[in-house]
């Protein structure tokens, strides 16, 4: 199977549900810890791309961070928005799987098997 990438944030239930699925179904992923390691704005940008949703779909409007910078002004470019999730990880939606398939956000969980071989 080719290269299976996780945004991962262990603390998050769901996120630790995706990685569980993934082993369930013999893949031992490349997990990224996103929140120690976030992925550069150009990534960001790819991974949307990828997705097929737009950028504002891994944003996680709840964060008290998403209205203290204005992230919800629908003026803001997917630049803007990439950059800002960048400078701060915990914007980022989470689970993130990335496959040579595409790339999906496991809301629900299950959505990550639309990339699985």
């Amino acid at each position: 199977m080719s290269t299976v990438t996780l945004y991962h944030y262990p603390q998050c239930s769901t996120s630790r549900k995706a990685l569980e699925l993934l082993r369930e179904r013999g893949i031992e992923p490349t997990i990224v810890e996103y929140r120690k390691t976030p992925p550069s704005a150009a990534e960001i940008q790819a991974i949307a791309r990828a997705t097929g949703a737009p950028l504002r779909a891994l944003l996680r409007t709840k964060e008290p961070e998403y209205l203290a910078q204005g992230l919800d002004n629908p003026q803001l470019t997917d630049a803007q928005l990439a950059a800002a999730l960048h400078a701060t990880p915990a914007l980022i939606e989470r689970p993130i799987v990335v496959t040579a398939k595409g790339a999906r956000l496991g809301r629900p969980v299950e959505k990550i098997l639309e990339v699985l071989d």
